[in-house]
C-alpha cells in the first residue's frame, strides 16, 4: 500500500474516533435519560427496557457481519454508511412524539453501531500501516472509547440539566456531520480481497431467537409467563435459536464459528462477559431510577452520583491490563469479580432515605470490581484463539457483552416488575389498606416501576392513606424489589469467579504479540476487532 500523507491519517483517527465514540455514549448516556424520558412520555418500566434493548440488541446480533460486509464492500462504505444510519436513527428519537418511534430510531441507531463499529478500527489499521504509529493511533482509539463510557452518564446529565432529554440524541448529530463531512472525501476504502461469504441464512435466525427471547422476557411481566403470547415467542425462540446452531455448524463460512467454544477457556471468557454485560446494565438501569425517582435527585446530580461506578472503570481497567500481564488473567478476574459482587450485596443495603454518604463508596467498590474485569477477559480470547481468528475472538468477545447487557435489562426489568407488585400489596396491608383493594392497585401501577407513585392511574383512587404515606409505601417497595435484582446480579459474578478460578489455567500473557499490542493479525481480525478498554 502507497504511503499515506500525515494529515490523512491524522483525519482518519480524528473521523474513526468520533463514530465509535458516539457509538459508545449512546450505550450509556441514555441511561440517566430514562425516567425523565418515562415521565414525559407517560411510558411503562417495558418501554425504558425496550429503550435500551432496542440499541443493544440489534447492535449485538448484527456486530459479526458488519464486520463480514466491511471486509466485501469495503471499510470506507460500510463506516458511513452506519454513520448515516446512526445519525438518521438519533433525530428520530430526538424528534419522536411517542415510545414507538423512540424504538424505531433506537433499531436504527443500532443497525447503524453494527455497521460503523468495525470498519472504525480496520480503517484505522489499514491507513496506519508503520507498526508503531497503528499502536498509538489505536491507543487513542480505545482510550476515546473509554472515555465516552465513563463520561455518558455524566454527559446525559449534563445535556438534559441544560435542555431536555431528546438533547442526549441531538449531540450525535452535528458530531456525525463533521465525521461524515471529513470522512467522506478523505478517508481511504480498502477491502479485504479474501472476505468470506456472508452468513444471511445464520444472520436471520439469530436476530429472530434473540427478538422472541427478549420480547418474552420484556412482555412477561404484564402477560404473565403461562400466557399463549409468552410461551409463543419462547417455543419460537428456542426453535430459531437451534436451527442457527444447527446453521453454523454446517455452512462452510459461518459468521460465528462454532469450533472456538470447543476450547472451555474461551467459552468461560465469553459466558464471564455475558454475565459482565447483564451486571453493568442491571446497576446502571436501575440505580438512575432509584436516584431520580426515589430520592429526587435531577439528571445532572444523578450523572455526578454514578461517577464512582464510571471512573473506577476507567480507572483500573488499564491497572488490571498491566496487572494480567505480570500474574496472567485469573487473579484479576477473580479479584474483579469478587468486588463487583461485594458492591453489589452492599447495594442491597440501600432504602429510599439512604444518604449519599453510604452510597458513593459502595459504588465505587462496584465499578472498580468491573474495571478488573475488562482486560484480562480479551487476554483470555486471544492467548485461546488462533492467530488466524484473533479479531473474530475478540468481536464475539464483545458482542457477548452485548447480548449480556441486553439480557440484563430483559431478565432483571422483569424480575423487579415482579417483585414490585407482590411488595406494593405487602406494604400497603401493613398500612391498614385490604389486601384485595392492595392487590386491585399494585396491579394498575406496577408496571409503571419507580414512577408508580406518580402514575395516573393512582391519583383516580379513594384510599384510606395520605399523598405522602403512599408515596412512603411505594418508594419502599421499589427499593425493596431492586435488592433481589442486586442480588442476582451479585450471584452472576460469584459464579463468574468460580467458574475462572476452576476452569481457566494460570498463564502469563505474551507482552510482545501483536493482538496484546492492539494490532490485528489478519485482513478478518481487521475488519472485527474492537479492542475491550485497556
Amino acid at each position: 500500500m502507497k504511503s499515506v500523507s500525515q494529515s490523512i491519517r491524522v483525519i482518519t483517527l480524528v473521523v474513526t474516533c468520533l463514530g465509535f465514540f458516539m457509538v459508545l455514549l449512546d450505550s450509556s448516556v441514555v441511561l440517566v435519560a430514562l425516567p425523565t424520558m418515562q415521565a414525559d412520555l407517560h411510558a411503562q418500566l417495558s418501554d425504558l427496557q425496550w429503550t435500551v434493548d432496542a440499541y443493544t440488541l440489534s447492535f449485538a446480533a448484527l456486530m459479526l457481519t458488519g464486520g463480514s460486509l466491511s471486509d466485501r464492500f469495503g471499510r470506507k462504505r460500510l463506516f458511513l454508511i452506519g454513520l448515516v444510519l446512526f445519525l438518521i436513527g438519533s433525530a428520530f428519537c430526538g424528534f419522536t412524539p411517542d415510545f414507538n418511534w423512540l424504538i424505531v430510531g433506537r433499531v436504527m441507531q443500532g443497525i447503524g453501531a453494527a455497521a460503523l463499529s468495525p470498519g472504525s478500527l480496520s480503517l484505522l489499521v489499514s491507513t496506519f500501516s508503520e507498526p508503531r504509529a497503528r499502536a498509538q493511533a489505536i491507543g487513542i482509539w480505545t482510550g476515546i472509547s473509554g472515555l465516552a463510557v465513563a463520561a455518558g452518564p455524566l454527559v446525559g446529565g449534563l445535556l438534559i440539566q441544560v435542555s431536555n432529554w431528546r438533547a442526549i440524541f441531538f449531540v450525535n448529530l452535528p458530531l456525525g456531520v463533521l465525521a461524515l463531512a471529513l470522512g467522506l472525501p478523505l478517508l481511504i476504502e480498502s477491502r479485504n480481497p479474501n472476505a468470506q461469504r456472508i452468513d444471511y441464512p445464520g444472520q436471520v435466525l439469530v436476530v429472530g431467537g434473540l427478538t422472541c427471547l427478549i420480547m418474552a422476557l420484556i412482555q412477561s411481566s404484564s402477560q404473565g409467563w403461562t400466557s399463549p403470547l409468552i410461551l409463543g415467542l419462547l417455543i419460537v425462540a428456542a426453535m430459531l435459536l437451534i436451527a442457527f446452531l444447527l446453521v453454523e455448524s454446517r455452512v462452510r463460512e459461518p459468521m460465528l464459528p462454532l469450533q472456538l467454544f470447543a476450547n472451555i477457556r474461551f467459552s468461560i471468557a465469553n459466558l464471564s462477559a455475558v454475565f459482565l454485560g447483564f451486571v453493568i446494565i442491571g446497576a446502571m438501569f436501575f440505580l438512575t431510577q432509584y436516584l431520580q425517582s426515589v430520592q429526587g435527585e435531577g439528571a445532572l446530580d444523578t450523572g455526578v452520583r454514578l461517577l464512582p461506578i464510571t471512573v473506577g472503570m476507567f480507572i483500573f481497567s488499564p491497572m488490571a491490563g498491566r496487572l494480567t500481564h505480570r500474574l496472567g488473567p485469573r487473579p484479576p478476574i477473580i479479584l474483579g469479580t469478587v468486588l463487583a459482587a461485594v458492591g453489589l450485596l452492599l447495594l442491597m443495603g440501600l432504602e429510599p432515605t439512604t444518604d449519599y454518604s453510604m452510597l458513593w463508596w459502595r459504588l465505587a467498590i462496584l465499578g472498580t470490581g468491573i474495571g478488573f474485569i475488562f482486560a484480562p477477559l480479551t487476554v483470555v480470547v486471544l492467548s485461546n484463539t488462533a492467530a488466524a481468528h484473533s479479531g473474530l475472538g475478540s468481536s464475539i468477545l464483545n458482542t457477548s457483552r452485548q447480548v449480556g447487557v441486553t439480557l440484563g435489562t430483559a431478565v432483571l426489568g422483569a424480575f423487579v416488575v415482579q417483585r414490585f407488585g407482590d411488595n406494593i400489596v405487602s406494604q400497603l396491608v401493613q398500612r391498614g389498606v385490604p389486601k384485595s383493594t392492595s392487590a386491585s392497585i399494585a396491579s394498575k401501577i406496577a408496571s409503571a416501576g419507580a414512577q408508580a407513585a406518580r402514575s395516573a392511574a393512582l391519583k383516580k383512587l379513594q384510599l384510606p392513606l395520605s399523598p405522602a404515606e403512599l408515596h412512603q409505601a411505594i418508594n419502599q417497595a421499589f427499593v425493596d424489589s431492586l435488592h433481589g435484582a442486586f442480588l442476582i446480579a451479585a450471584i452472576c459474578m460469584l459464579v463468574t469467579a468460580v467458574l475462572v478460578g476452576l476452569l481457566i489455567r494460570q498463564q502469563p500473557a505474551p507482552a510482545k504479540s501483536k493482538q496484546a499490542a492492539g494490532v490485528p493479525a489478519t485482513p478478518r481480525a481487521e475488519a472485527l476487532a474492537t479492542p475491550e478498554l485497556d
